[in-house]
This record gives structure tokens, C-alpha cells and sequence, in this order.
């Protein structure tokens, strides 16, 4: 363990300083200034970590990922094997470092009384360690003869492909869009994570083997059938793309988009591809309804875009800053929380129901009519009477998450079947009803998080080989196990 009584000694949590507000606005850049400053007080920070006896930590990450082992061994300045230890478990600390929002921190048994353990900051300091010293593609000592389509390059499929190339598996991995990252790449903004960091990642996993086919799209560039008797066995990591509507009166007006619908074209011009027609937020006023990260993403997007202004709706309460009594530790809380693009500037407004999409004489949208929320006796949510007032809106985007994959052509193409949300029905290994193919991330479990992504990836991969080659040592964090995959 780390210094027993570090958190003791060091009592408060502390991080590294984001880039000054008004600097960052003006570019596309990490908000984050640790990578280029250094990080002095880390050891510190990760001498916190207590001898808790059970390292609740571990049941808050679906990775499993060996936190405890990490902080000791960074407090103790054995960098290189923390760097392993890290790696046993999660194949992309880089981007989990960066993205994930950390249910580890909350089951941290520290912050019953005092502020966690910072594990994300931690885990993001030996992944860019790892990546200074350089990483050694795990180039498979012999292969196995089979192949494997990846459909999706997702964190999901990033991690399934990763394992079973390194099993010795010839895997292909498919992406409909012209670069391969998923969401990652077009889905969150440069200013949370860099695409050199996929990129970086993607140059590894080439060199191990895996081999990427971007700008092709499964059941319509190659139908599902075809790929089924050209593969050996499937991986379905498509996603949960099919964003969550709001059909109320003036939504097909000009100037209502998805979330996705501008961010997306937002992330390929902030690197010199710019999409014509493409939503632009400069000199408008601009409404974003949904309050979680996307909702974010586009809170930021529109102020480095030079939005006149920028109001977040809630429909919920505005959470409380602490853990409340029905959340116990070591559960992971719905608190309030301000991200880097909400210091930014705009406004966020709870309790706020849309009632309506307001037009102009031509089409266009000018303000939405919304009312405060009511909360009836049976849990519904509906607009309080009496209470409606207008605001102003050049620009609307529904970020309100998603609410499956796209799963329209392969149920056509194939007798895949779909559970009643529209998902990918899987049994515990991973498996779909049509023999060889299999679901992980999203696609099988509906909107998650990052870090739940890579951990069904792993699993699945290891479900695979073992449908490929009868055994698996491949290690699977959530779902089958490794001993029940050596029947």
C-alpha cells in the first residue's frame, strides 16, 4: 500500500490547474494544463490511498482496474510497474484518464470523510508516462488462422480488437466514417480529448496487427451476409447512436438539431475539414436541452464558436453538491457538478420543461416556450400550468442522450434478435442468436459509459476465443469469467 498514514498527512484533494478561461476559448486545445506543466504534488496525492482492507474502488470500475496497487506503487516511484499493473486491466488508460467520469472515486472508502482518493488523475499521469517512454506493439507470437470482423471502432470494438489480435487472431475492424474512433473521434469535443490520442493508440494497434477499414459501412458497403461467410466470427460494436427525441409542436423547424447533428461536423472543422451547411453557433443565441456531458460538449463548442449566449435546460431538480441519503457510499452519486465548459460561461436553468419550438416567418426557430416542471404523485414529470414563459433561440440542439443502436438494416439483412428496446439481444457470453456473432458495448446494453465500453469489449473478446479455439486465457472483467470459458 502507499503511506498509511498519507491520508493523514494530506487531507484535501488536489489537481492539476485547467488553462485560464479566456485562453482556451480561443482554441480548440485540452482545457487541461498538467500536460505540459508536470504534476509535482502527485505522489502526494496518491500517498492518500488508504489500507481500507477492501478496495470498494474495485467494484466501483467494470475494468476491475488494481487502483490500490497503482497509487503504492506511484507513491513508492516504481513508475514502471505501475504502468503495468495498469495495463493488466484496461487497454486505453488514456482516454479513461480523460473521459470517463470516475465511478471509482465515489466508492473510494477515503471520501466517506474526507475528499477521494484523485484515481482518474492518477491513472491519466501513468498513461502518459507510458506513452513518453514509448509502447512495444504486442506483436502475437504466432496466429491462429481464423479471422474476425470488428463492426464499430468504439472503445468497445477498439478494446475487442486489441485482444484478440494480440490472441493471434486476424481481426479487421469496420468504421462507416472516414477516420476510425467512433464517437470518439467525431462525438467529443478536441478541447476534452485530443484525437492524437486515438491516433497514437490506432498506430500501436496497427503495428500489433489489427487492421482498420474506415469509410466502409456493414449493410451497405458489404452486406451482413456476406460478412458472415467471409469471417470466421463477428463482433457487433456498433454503438448506441440513435439519439433520444423530443416531438413536440415546431420540432422539424430550421435551426432544431440532435446533438450530434453539430457536433460532429463541429469536431471535423476544428481540424481543417469544415462541413458545408453545417450548424454554426457564431453571434446566435443558442439553447441546449439536456444536462449531461453531451449537453456539455455543446455548451463549449457553441462559446469556442462565439455564441451570444448559451442556456442549458434541465427538466430534473438541480442536484445537491454532497452525497444525499438515498445515494449511499459506496453507490455513485447524482451530484452537481460543473464541468470545464460550464466555468466557461452560459447558463443553467433546472426544472425547465420545453413546452414548445417557437418560428419565425420563415422556418426558422427564434425561442422555445417553456414552463417549470411538476412532478406528479406517480413519478411523471409534466409542465406546471400557469407557469410558461418564452426564450430566445437562434439555435436549439436536443442533447438527450440516446436510446439504442441502429439496428434497422441488420434486423432486415438478418434474423437477429432484438430485445424490446431495440438492442442487440446477447446471452452471458457475449453471443447473439445468429451462430459466430456477438455483441458488446453499447450495442448490447444501450447507452453506458466509456469505461463500461472497454471492459464489454475485453469480455467479449475473451468469449471469442473461446468460441473460436474451445479455451481462453484472455482475462474478462465483466460478464463470462475466464474459468468458465475453459469448460
Amino acid at each position: 500500500m502507499a503511506d498509511y498514514r498519507g491520508f493523514l498527512k494530506v487531507r484535501d484533494r488536489e489537481l492539476p490547474p485547467n488553462r485560464p478561461v479566456e485562453v482556451r476559448l480561443r482554441d480548440w486545445k485540452d482545457v487541461h494544463a498538467h500536460l505540459e506543466e508536470g504534476q509535482p504534488f502527485l505522489k502526494d496525492q496518491a500517498g492518500r490511498c488508504m489500507d481500507c482492507g477492501i478496495p470498494f474502488c474495485h467494484q466501483g470500475c467494470p475494468l476491475g482496474n488494481l487502483i490500490p496497487e497503482w497509487n503504492d506503487l506511484v507513491w513508492r516511484g516504481q513508475t514502471g510497474d505501475a504502468i503495468d499493473r495498469m495495463y493488466a486491466t484496461n487497454n486505453f488508460p488514456e482516454l479513461t484518464g480523460r473521459v470517463c467520469p470516475a465511478p471509482c472515486e465515489s466508492a473510494c472508502v477515503l471520501g466517506i470523510s474526507q475528499p477521494p482518493v484523485t484515481i482518474k488523475n492518477v491513472e491519466l499521469s501513468i498513461a502518459e508516462e507510458a506513452f513518453r517512454r514509448g509502447l512495444t506493439p504486442q506483436v502475437p507470437t504466432h496466429l491462429t488462422g481464423t479471422t474476425i470482423a470488428i463492426v464499430g471502432s468504439g472503445p468497445a470494438g477498439l478494446a475487442a480488437a486489441q485482444q484478440l489480435t494480440r490472441a493471434g487472431h486476424t481481426v479487421v475492424v469496420y468504421e462507416r466514417d472516414d477516420a476510425v474512433g467512433g464517437l470518439l473521434r467525431y462525438g467529443i469535443p478536441d478541447f476534452k480529448l485530443e484525437k492524437d490520442i486515438i491516433d497514437r493508440r490506432l498506430e500501436q494497434m496497427e503495428a500489433e496487427g489489427t487492421r482498420f477499414r474506415p469509410g466502409v459501412e456493414i449493410g451497405k458497403d458489404i452486406t451482413w451476409d456476406a460478412l458472415r461467410r467471409r469471417f470466421d466470427a463477428i463482433v457487433i460494436a456498433t454503438g448506441a447512436t440513435v439519439p433520444r427525441d423530443l416531438p413536440l409542436p415546431g420540432r422539424e423547424l430550421r435551426g432544431v438539431h440532435f446533438a450530434m447533428e453539430y457536433l460532429t461536423p463541429a469536431n471535423k472543422a476544428a481540424k481543417g475539414e469544415p462541413v458545408e451547411g453545417a450548424p454554426d453557433a457564431a453571434g446566435k443565441h443558442v439553447i441546449v436541452i439536456g444536462g449531461g456531458d453531451t449537453g456539455s460538449d455543446c455548451v463549449g463548442t457553441a462559446l469556442r464558436q462565439g455564441a451570444a449566449s448559451v442556456t442549458t435546460l434541465a427538466i430534473g431538480k438541480k442536484p445537491p453538491r454532497e452525497r444525499p441519503a438515498n445515494q449511499p457510499w459506496p453507490t455513485d452519486p447524482i451530484l452537481f457538478e460543473v464541468s470545464s465548459s460550464h466555468e466557461e460561461g452560459g447558463e443553467r436553468a433546472y426544472l425547465a420543461s420545453t413546452v414548445e419550438f417557437l418560428d419565425d416567418t420563415t422556418g426558422g426557430v427564434v425561442g422555445l416556450r417553456v414552463a417549470e416542471t411538476e412532478y406528479l404523485p406517480d413519478g411523471r414529470r409534466v409542465p406546471k400550468e400557469g407557469t410558461e414563459r418564452v426564450l430566445r433561440a437562434d439555435l436549439v440542439l436536443v442533447a438527450m442522450g440516446f436510446t439504442g443502436p441502429e439496428t434497422k438494416v441488420l434486423a432486415t439483412q438478418t434474423d437477429v434478435e432484438l430485445t424490446e428496446r431495440s438492442l442487440v439481444r446477447r446471452g452471458s457470453d457475449f453471443a447473439t442468436s445468429l451462430p459466430g456473432v456477438f455483441v458488446a458495448g453499447d450495442a448490447g446494453r444501450g447507452q453506458s459509459l466509456i469505461v463500461w465500453a472497454i471492459a464489454e469489449g475485453r469480455a467479449c473478446a475473451a468469449a471469442v476465443d473461446a468460441f473460436l479455439r474451445g479455451s481462453t486465457e484472455l482475462p474478462a472483467p465483466v460478464g463470462p469469467r475466464t474459468v468458465a470459458l475453459r469448460g
